[in-house]
């Protein structure tokens, strides 16, 4: 509870379990826009929730939601190789990268790479922006647009079906250029570096009097950020074995946390 909770660590580490490497930025894209869509049902239904109930039930609905899918999850979830219905061909397949080594990396000797604090840092400058939209985003609206709980549900819509776009296109972008014969490295920060012009545009949100030309702007943004931060989440997968992905993340998502 104090860093990263279980679930991104976790989902990244199942994409470096059932994916090679030049899919997994596309594969994390893709369960990383389910988050968004999280975000898109959230001001629909909790506004409602909130005002039939009171915001107590609206904290009792959604945590009661998440031990659902958390029960779900651990009835459902297999490494590939304790996967019956797999095949042979598509075990081969996700199984096409070099092999890693055998032996546990312990979670204390991870805090000596470079690699993990190079994606802490990144988590460390990006997540803080992330979380400004989240908390933020309907503020803007309200006090920019007059838009109050009832109302700033179907912009917040956009924005993140937006977001959800961006976030699946970004990691199909990179998986894309490694296909054509680009390194995981330059693959992944050719993509982040267009993503990062591409967020630019928000510091004109604030000027703009037309509530969905902002909308268009805002999502923009969240868009690139949703498509970067797709391909960050990739990179511990590319830089460290299967069994220390979680940790790296974990590691990454408590410096978010703390930035």
């Amino acid at each position: 509870g104090l860093g990263e909770s279980g679930n991104f660590p976790a989902g990244i580490k199942a994409v470096s379990e059932w994916f090679p490497a030049r899919e997994r930025a596309l594969a994390t894209g893709v369960f990383n826009a389910g988050a968004n869509i999280g975000a898109v049902v959230t001001p629909l239904i909790v506004p409602a929730i909130t005002i039939a109930f009171g915001w107590r039930m609206a904290f009792i609905v959604t945590g009661v939601a998440s031990l659902v899918w958390l029960v779900a999850w651990i009835a459902i979830y297999r490494r590939p190789r304790e996967q019956p219905r797999l095949s042979a061909a598509e075990l081969a397949h996700i199984e096409s990268d070099p092999a890693d080594p055998a032996q546990k990396i312990a979670w204390t000797r991870l805090l000596g790479y470079r690699e993990t604090w190079a994606y802490a840092l990144g988590k460390f400058l990006i997540d803080p922006i992330w979380w400004l939209f989240l908390f933020w985003t309907p503020d803007f609206l309200s006090k920019a647009y007059h838009l109050d709980l009832k109302s700033f549900g179907p912009p917040l819509v956009v924005i993140y079906l937006i977001s959800d776009f961006g976030s699946i296109a970004g990691g199909w972008s990179s998986s894309r250029l490694m296909k054509r014969g680009w390194s995981a490295n330059a693959a992944r920060k050719t993509t982040m570096l267009v993503c990062a012009f591409l967020v630019m545009p928000i510091f004109f949100a604030q000027y703009i009097a037309n509530l969905w030309a902002a909308v268009a702007i805002v999502g923009l943004a969240t868009a690139a950020h949703q498509a970067f931060s797709a391909n960050l989440y990739t990179i511990p997968s590319d830089m460290f074995p299967r069994k220390a992905v979680g940790s790296v993340v974990g590691i990454g998502g408590m410096v978010g946390a703390i930035g």
